[in-house]
């Protein structure tokens, strides 16, 4: 190279004596672009087949629960009735907006009744856009008015399609969050087939299609992804900026879609207050997201008509402690390892003091009590004190708010997701202890900079955040079941990530001193492809069965029942029952309810409980009495409540009921020792024998195997 450079310097205007010596030195420079040249062509033919197996996947994915949906309903040819009644729950009370909102005449009257609604409630009228999240019902419903395709799609199919569409969404932002944290598109493509192999345990929408974590984890998965990216060193300005536009507007829907947005959050919060405070990622990018957070959620609250739980939210607190404490402590991040070590921990007690005392303080002035139940039920949950608060029991009786059940873990490990996750994990734990304490350790330093070299241990901040946030994550789904599904999908995330990342191959292989690049390589490919084989050849031919076996919706009771309230009753008739069994009476018929499963707001809660009393040992005068001061006038009873098996004894909706009251539980086993007789036997069983004090008060008006509805008399 220096013989080529002096000759070039030296005569640079004999063209003819130098020639064969400029075309040597043109053919190796042009050796070099040509190399660059075919890196980059590799690169966007990787980007091109890895971005086109991402959009197949997550179409695939979609069709296939979309499949599943229509094959164990057979949903296309059932009654309209009957479509609905299969939204159980809260989903029902959700779509019934939707429904709503296209049987409005116009768009502003559907409008109006969602702001000033009679029927959600009985006597008193809600902002159903500022107490529940159904912002995208109104979407949906808008966009179904609005586009030409009445003729060729019912509106049933229009929501649900939109809803398996998300999945698809969901499935492509899984993908990409692990390519980006492997640098491989064979991580993508492994995480998205172990999302589909765990179907069981990283989605449910095919039965709970309405439920809002199926509207909000598509954008927070697409959040994850676009942190990961942000959090990349050496962006450029405009990729910055749009990775942020990004962020904000995923987080942004995620907050608008669901009501436990800011509990979510909070943990992300958690997250990047780690991470910043042992200096595992830069101090502004955690600053921007901060700020992101709490923009977001400020906005939605907006839109919600300044739904004051928004407000109180600790996430709001939380987030803007962490902001005043740093200006407080601006040298947190220098000095030895005791010196950082107190000062972090003097951090973390000024954090939480401030963020207790700010949420107490907005609390106090919004006189904010609608998470008290949340708050009942975590103390309890966690051994802080037992508890007769029906609410909290409520929930602390629910399978879904109990621990992960440990067959969990068995179903994971037969496709391999648990022990990669658990490898994975490991190693990259290790690997961020060790950074923690080098950047614990007086990091000002060079000197012992330079002493560590080699042994330095590398740990991307990308990589840290998705460390933490399945960490944190999976201790909430561990003491929380129904929060698995933001667990399980991010395990897959992580675990595929690992098997296909040299880092981690490359500590792995260090540690046992056989590194070298070669082998890594070989490891970080052939891994994952074995892993595929394997799931291809175990899981795909029960996912074809699966695919072919036929089920019918079937709830004649029901269907009977609802058929009866629209035949036989006023449409301003008013009805009590259960919360579940209401949602349904909503969507199906339009009737006025007493109480319904959205479960967020304190007078509605206490509202639920009077009208539970149905279950309880109580007087048909005292239960006459509650009912008519809510304007009811037809009430279900439910068999499978009065005569409830499911739960154990303690646990048993009457049970709750009982315990609430003050009042001995029924059957054979102890009860606490202030709990007293009741004066009245149980109001769902005696009020069958038609005795003259019920008679007096109620009259029955339909029945069947299941249901039982009674009029109640307008005397008192």
């Amino acid at each position: 190279m220096m013989s080529i450079r002096q000759r070039k310097e030296i005569k640079t205007t004999d063209v003819s004596e130098d020639f064969p010596a400029q075309e040597e030195n043109v053919k190796l420079e042009n050796k070099l672009p040509s190399g660059r040249t075919n890196r980059r062509l590799w690169t966007i033919l990787s980007f091109t087949i890895g971005g086109t197996i991402a959009l197949c996947i997550g179409l695939l994915t979609s069709v296939y629960l979309a499949t599943l949906h229509e094959n164990d309903l057979w949903f296309s040819n059932i009654k309209e009735v009957e479509r609905e009644i299969s939204f159980r729950t809260e989903c029902g009370l959700y779509y019934s907006y939707y429904k709503q909102m296209l049987q409005a005449p116009t768009l502003m009257q559907g409008f109006h009744g969602l702001i000033y609604d009679n029927k959600t409630e009985s006597m008193r009228t809600i902002n159903l856009l500022q107490r529940m999240n159904i912002y995208q019902e109104v979407f949906l419903s808008v966009l179904y008015r609005v586009l030409p395709i009445q003729k060729y799609l019912e509106p049933v199919y229009f929501y649900i399609y939109t809803l398996f569409g998300l999945q698809a969404i969901y499935v492509t932002a899984l993908y990409i969050t692990s390519w980006l944290l492997s640098g491989t598109w064979l991580s993508g493509l492994l995480a998205a087939l172990w999302y589909v192999t765990n179907r069981i345990d990283t989605t449910r929408v095919e039965f709970t299609i309405p439920l809002r974590e199926n509207w909000a984890l598509p954008f927070f998965a697409i959040q994850i992804a676009a942190i990961t990216y942000f959090l990349r060193p050496n962006l450029q300005p405009l990729s910055e900026r749009l990775t942020l536009l990004a962020i904000f507007i995923s987080t942004f829907l995620f907050s608008l879609t669901w009501q436990f947005n800011q509990f979510m959050m909070l943990m992300q919060a958690l997250v990047l207050f780690i991470l910043d405070s042992l200096d595992m990622l830069p101090a502004a990018k955690a600053t921007w997201l901060y700020g992101i957070q709490i923009t977001s959620l400020l906005l939605v609250c907006i839109l919600q008509f300044f739904n004051s739980m928004i407000l109180g939210s600790l996430l709001i607190s939380f987030n803007l402690s962490v902001l005043i404490a740093r200006k407080l402590q601006k040298n947190l991040k220098t000095g030895s390892f005791l010196d950082r070590l107190g000062k972090l921990l003097l951090h973390l007690f000024v954090v939480l003091c401030l963020t207790l005392f700010l949420n107490n303080v907005i609390k106090k002035i919004l006189n904010l009590k609608s998470d008290e139940h949340i708050f009942k039920f975590l103390k309890a949950k966690f051994g802080l004190g037992a508890t007769r608060d029906f609410d909290a029991n409520l929930y602390l009786c629910e399978e879904a708010f109990g621990l992960l059940p440990f067959n969990t873990f068995e179903r994971l490990s037969y496709t391999l997701l648990f022990y990669a996750y658990i490898f994975v994990l490991s190693i990259t734990v290790i690997a961020a202890l060790v950074v923690a304490f080098h950047n614990l350790s007086d990091s000002t330093n060079q000197q012992s900079m330079d002493k560590m070299g080699k042994c330095t241990v590398n740990l991307k901040p990308e990589t840290a955040y998705n460390l933490i946030h399945t960490i944190l994550f999976g201790f909430l789904a561990l003491s929380t079941m129904r929060m698995k599904y933001l667990w399980t999908s991010h395990m897959c995330v992580f675990a595929s990530f690992g098997l296909c990342s040299p880092e981690i191959w490359g500590l792995l292989l260090k540690s046992v001193r056989l590194c070298n690049p070669k082998r890594i390589c070989i490891m970080r490919y052939s891994v994952p492809i074995l892993i595929l084989l394997y799931l291809c050849y175990k899981f795909w031919p029960g996912m074809m069965d699966e695919l072919s076996e036929l089920r019918e919706f079937y709830d004649p009771d029901t269907v009977e029942l609802m058929n009866w309230i629209n035949s036989n009753t006023p449409r301003k008739a008013v009805f009590a029952g259960s919360m579940q069994l209401l949602a349904g009476v909503k969507l199906c018929t339009g009737r006025t309810l007493t109480n319904h499963p959205h479960y967020e707001d304190n007078s509605l809660r206490e509202r639920t409980k009077a009208v539970y009393q149905i279950y309880a040992k109580r007087s048909p005068e005292e239960v006459h009495a509650l009912l008519r001061s809510f304007g009811t006038d037809y009430v279900i009873l439910e068999d499978s409540i009065c005569y409830e098996r499911r739960h154990r004894r303690g646990c048993r909706l009457r049970d709750l009921l009982d315990i609430a009251n003050g009042h001995m539980m029924d059957g054979p086993g102890e009860n606490d020792p202030d709990l007293k007789p009741a004066d009245h036997p149980r109001f769902c069983e005696e009020i069958k024998r038609n005795l003259p004090p019920y008679v007096a008060h109620f009259t029955r008006v339909f029945q069947n195997k299941t249901f039982h509805v009674y009029k109640l008399s307008r005397n008192k």
